[in-house]
């Protein structure tokens, strides 16, 4: 007899042995016990959680001859004939390959024929969301009035590609991915019959790299099995995985923390020469970080992160030296390399320069907090005082003290030093003097520029024109019927970035203000009359005659 593989040979053959989907499978063996059931069902969730294997035990179940409990009992003459293919009352197809309007009008054509030894003619479609557009209007008639003969059990991992029409007649059914306790406890049975030894954090490991999918738990195991000799360790595991001892990872997070560089790029070379996989290991860092994060911010740690409470000892004493600041930059900075390193043919330097990006810079430098530590700093050398807490006399008591000469030297230093980093954050923007004539000139340049960064701000700022340019302020005007452009424009997070850009193009601090054009004229109207005012005035005063409007 010919091999069979693990996840095909260890198939759940009844609903009691579906893991982790009680939610579903309760309610099916009901229908089946009480005979309400449905033309139509959408089986959806994520790959290897059991859908095609409840749907075939369902339609075993509807054709059973002598069902228990809603089972089917895998031994009566239609059961055998479903599991042998011997049957063809239950009809699998897969829409990937069979995704046409030809290929569905086939298959109306044959639904008419009534089942040749069961109650129903079951037609499990898999992976159903992959049926084009036409496809699914010739599917729609059909699925909303089947014969009675006729059940349909659709499977997908992506239901909201579905058509809301499909999605409207047929009941859905959502299965979860399995947890990680349900996968090791069903392996260590399949070991145990195998006869197969194997450490307990070997499954473990294999449970945690199969993102709650039994299939891929079960192929993982199957390629151990294969190649062992009757006895599996957590090493061969981990060898076979391509992943990385978690020692190793606990070595290097401590030689990042620390700002290590040498320690950090000689770990990643043994790495590398052990033939590990330098994309399952970011995998593997990002999930470390994850967990650093989890043990840094909740009370309940045990609850949330499958492992030992040794793991879990060493995961708190970890978090205890890095900052929740940091842990969240590095999760950052490795979810960057994890894209950027699938992609490329070196790995390895994307890695590299990601970890020497975070240890060598720090934080990001956020502006507002500077801008406001440079106006307190401004606001307590006009003082001439500051106040501070006494360190040991009482409580939260605080007295006024004359800055001395030297202070006031200190607190420009800093002052001079915060502006400088603010230089540098926004692009080396200095004080040169900017004309309004430039400003006008390159502004269809500075549109440009502007869409390459962000469209939408572009979009919003194209509708507006240059009017003034005065002590640093541009006046920018909309036409009228543009003001919902204006109004968005305004928001704060919108206008700090234009400030930000326009000043980095024009290398001056530039801030902005946004009007309509027609306050333009009011403004002028009013001026005008308040000139008309004056002139008449001068003239009451010193006769008409005298007075020459020039």
């Amino acid at each position: 007899m010919a091999y069979q593989a693990l996840y095909r040979k260890y198939r759940p053959r009844n609903f009691d042995s579906v893991l982790g989907q009680e939610h579903v499978t309760t309610i099916l063996k009901n229908q089946i016990i009480n005979n309400s059931i449905a033309h139509a069902y959408l089986f959806s969730g994520t790959r290897g959680t059991g859908k095609t294997s409840t749907a075939k035990i369902f339609a075993r179940a509807v054709n059973c001859l002598n069902n228990k409990d809603g089972n089917p009992c895998n031994e009566c003459e239609v059961c055998k004939g479903i599991l042998n293919d011997t049957i063809m009352d239950v009809v699998e197809m897969d829409a990937a390959s069979n995704n046409s309007v030809d290929d569905i009008r086939e298959l109306r054509e044959k639904v008419k024929y009534p089942p040749s030894k069961g109650k129903y003619k079951v037609y499990i479609i898999d992976e159903v969301h992959m049926l084009s557009k036409g496809a699914f209007n010739a599917l729609l008639k059909t699925l909303e009035e089947p014969p009675k003969h006729l059940l349909f059990i659709l499977a997908t991992t992506e239901p909201q590609k579905l058509p809301a029409t499909i999605l409207s007649r047929c009941q859905r059914f959502d299965f979860k991915r399995i947890s990680v306790d349900d996968i090791v406890k069903n392996m260590r049975s399949i070991c145990d019959e195998l006869n197969i030894d194997v450490e307990d954090r070997g499954l473990r490991l294999i449970a945690r790299n199969s993102d709650g999918a039994m299939r891929d738990a079960l192929s993982i195991l199957d390629q151990c099995v294969s190649f062992s000799d009757g006895k599996i360790t957590y090493e061969y595991i981990l060898s076979i995985l391509g992943t990385v001892n978690l020692d190793i990872i606990f070595e290097l997070t401590d030689a990042v923390i620390n700002g290590n560089l040498d320690k950090t790029l000689e770990l990643i070379e043994n790495i590398v020469r052990a033939g590990k996989d330098i994309n399952q290991f970011i995998k593997d860092l990002i999930l470390h970080f994850r967990n650093l994060m989890i043990a840094k911010t909740s009370s309940n740690i045990e609850d949330i992160i499958d492992a030992s409470d040794e793991m879990i000892d060493k995961l708190k004493k970890q978090a205890k030296i890095i900052e929740l600041d940091d842990i969240m930059r590095a999760i950052k900075i490795l979810s960057d390399v994890e894209v950027k390193a699938k992609w490329s043919s070196q790995p390895r330097i994307i890695l590299e320069v990601g970890l020497i990006k975070f240890i060598k810079s720090s934080s990001d430098i956020d502006i507002d907090n500077l801008l406001e530590k440079v106006m307190k700093l401004e606001k307590i050398i006009e003082e001439g005082n500051f106040h501070i807490s006494k360190p040991s006399y009482s409580h939260n008591t605080e007295f006024k003290t004359l800055i001395s000469d030297n202070v006031k030297k200190d607190v420009l230093k800093q002052e001079v030093q915060i502006k400088d980093e603010i230089s540098k954050q926004d692009g080396n923007i200095n004080s040169v003097d900017t004309s309004f004539d430039k400003i006008k000139s390159d502004w269809l340049k500075f549109l440009k520029s502007l869409k390459k960064e962000k469209i939408s701000i572009h979009a919003l700022l194209m509708e507006g024109k240059p009017v003034s340019f005065e002590n640093n302020i541009l006046t920018i005007a909309f036409e009228d019927g543009f003001a919902f452009h204006k109004d968005a424009i305004e928001k704060k997070d919108n206008k700090q970035f234009v400030e930000k850009t326009i000043s980095k193009y024009f290398n001056c601090n530039i801030k902005t203000k946004f009007i309509m054009a027609n306050e333009i004229k009011k403004t002028e109207d009013k001026q005008d009359d308040k000139k008309k005012d004056i002139i008449e005035k001068i003239k009451n005063i010193f006769g008409e005659d005298l007075v020459e409007i020039v």
